[in-house]
């Protein structure tokens, strides 16, 4: 565990860049929330000054917005007619084979 170290423009000091000790653990929820555009402008602000002070929260932030972005882009996507179709007929013939079973 590294020493306190303070950070310019930061009151906030962070104890460790172990990203699993107590202090990043309560961030974590915190942060998809921020993300997520769930949190009050108070705790925003918390939350957002916890990640300027620690990389490995930041590299969190940064991977659950790509990801989210990335599944976003994908939902967009739909699938061509013909898939769907078959997609459709194949569940039908499902359902018939359970309810006959």
């Amino acid at each position: 565990m590294s020493e306190p170290t303070p950070h310019a423009g930061h009151e906030h000091v962070h104890v460790s860049d172990d990203p699993s000790n107590a202090e990043c653990a309560d961030f974590l929820e915190r942060i998809v929330r921020l993300i997520d555009n769930e949190l009050e402008a108070g705790d925003c602000a918390v939350v957002r000054a916890h990640i300027d002070s620690c990389s490995p929260c930041l590299e969190r932030y940064d991977l659950q917005r790509t990801v989210k972005a990335v599944v976003a882009r994908s939902c967009g996507e739909t699938a061509p007619a013909e898939l769907r179709e078959r997609v459709r007929i194949q569940i039908q013939q499902i359902q018939v084979r359970i309810t006959e079973g």
